[in-house]
């Protein structure tokens, strides 16, 4: 297995018939049978038994077939991947090919620039396998384009079946096989039984697992007999439940397990308690209840936080953002204020220059003006009329000589400009 046992959950089975001693190993990673048992638990229901397609098929085929003397194929298309099973006396070997419906769909949806969907639609609806000999020289021209494209697409899987079969008989000693069953809702499509009898020369039906079952009143007889090759699967689970499967592997999550075993033991604790207090008896079941449930809510709690966890870097970094464009927002509106006071003090000299009883007396440019500050005059007291700043011009400017700057050196007022703010920006 391609990772370490303390990270998956496995089961096997001896196998009977084989020359050598054989068995069958299934596991899966701990934390996505984790996953698919919370899912269970969110809906309302509880895990009894875990399995898988290939093993529920299996005991689906023993309960209908028996034990064929000759080698039978068993084909399950489903959508992302087809189960094969290879059945022979009692011995069984599987493989699982990544060719499926989905594939089909992919195929049609490249070939016509679809989506997913309305491929998915088109194959439903309007699609077929192509078989040779001119069979789609009788159809639509559409129609027999769309059943091109599936066969081609559905081409891969009598190739990967030769395949298998070949790895089947040099590795495990098997036999060909003689005879071939379709399952699963990939095989829906008409003309696909006759596909595989054209491509594998073997005589081919569907799957039948209902077979031997009775059908309950108020269900349709004619439906499930026609839809029975895609309930292999259900018919298997079924047989576990009734305790009447070949093969029965269990993976169910560590969780599940320890549940089994404490209901095990609850019977003889519960007895033993009722016979020396019953009131004590009580109170333990009372406490194992409360200890499995705050067991189940730390464990709820604790996938929910892993399940947060990776969206904290994203509101980091998404208040991160805000902090930016929030700075970039206020530099904007700053400059938006600042524009809109100049203006509004244009406004208010050109007003108060309208009249004629206005007029200048003096003009002189500056430097680090304040028109708020007063200061002290001579006698010591406060001069309103105190002229901040300092002149840009040079008092004697008219006896400069040629090549010599009529301006004075003026020093930016830090502190001046800082009290400010930031009114003279533009």
């Amino acid at each position: 297995m391609p990772f370490p046992l303390p990270e998956v959950v496995w089961d096997y089975e001896l196998i009977d018939g084989a020359q050598e001693k054989e068995a069958v190993i299934v596991a899966v990673k701990a934390d996505v049978l984790d996953e698919i048992n919370s899912a269970v638990n969110d809906s309302g229901m509880g895990t009894a038994e875990v399995d898988v397609a290939p093993m529920a098929l299996y005991n689906a085929f023993r309960s209908v077939y028996g034990n064929p003397a000759e080698s039978v194929l068993l084909i399950d298309i489903g959508a992302k991947t087809s189960n094969l099973l290879y059945i022979e006396g009692k011995r069984f070997f599987t493989r699982s090919v990544p060719v499926g419906g989905g594939a089909i769909t992919a195929a049609i949806a490249k070939e016509y620039g679809l989506t997913f969907m309305d491929a998915e639609h088109q194959k439903i609806s309007n699609g077929l396998v192509a078989l040779g000999g001119g069979h789609t020289e009788q159809l639509d021209e559409s129609v027999a384009a769309l059943a091109m494209v599936i066969r081609n697409a559905l081409t891969r899987l009598p190739a990967e079946i030769a395949r298998t079969t070949s790895y089947y008989r040099s590795n495990h000693g098997g036999s060909a096989p003689a005879r071939v069953l379709l399952a699963g809702g990939g095989a829906n499509l008409p003309y696909t039984l006759e596909f595989f009898q054209e491509k594998l020369s073997l005589p081919v039906e569907y799957f039948n697992p209902v077979k031997n079952l009775t059908i309950g009143k108020g269900v349709d007889a004619a439906v499930v007999q026609r839809e029975g090759h895609l309930m292999g699967e259900l018919v298997g689970l079924g047989l576990r439940g009734a305790g009447k499967s070949s093969i029965n592997i269990d993976l169910v999550p560590v969780v599940v397990e320890q549940s089994r075993a404490a209901d095990k033991k609850k019977p003889f604790l519960i007895g033993a308690a009722a016979i020396l207090l019953g009131g004590v008896g009580a109170w333990a079941a009372g406490q194992h209840l409360a200890a499995s449930k705050g067991a189940e809510k730390e464990l709820s709690t604790t996938e929910a936080m892993e399940k947060l966890a990776p969206l904290k870097g994203e509101v980091e970094t998404l208040l991160k953002e805000e902090g930016d464009i929030r700075k970039i927002a206020t530099g904007y509106t700053s400059a938006e204020e600042n524009r809109s006071y100049w203006m509004d003090l244009l406004s208010e000299v050109r007003g108060a220059f309208a009249s004629d009883l206005v007029w200048l007396t003096d003009f002189e440019p500056i430097a680090n003006y304040d028109p708020l500050a007063t200061g002290v005059g001579a006698n010591g007291k406060v001069d309103r009329k105190f002229k901040s700043g300092a002149s840009l011009i040079k008092q004697d400017f008219f006896n400069v000589t040629f090549g010599t700057s009529a301006l004075n050196e003026v020093k930016q007022d830090v502190a001046a400009k800082g009290a400010r703010g930031n009114r003279g920006k533009s």
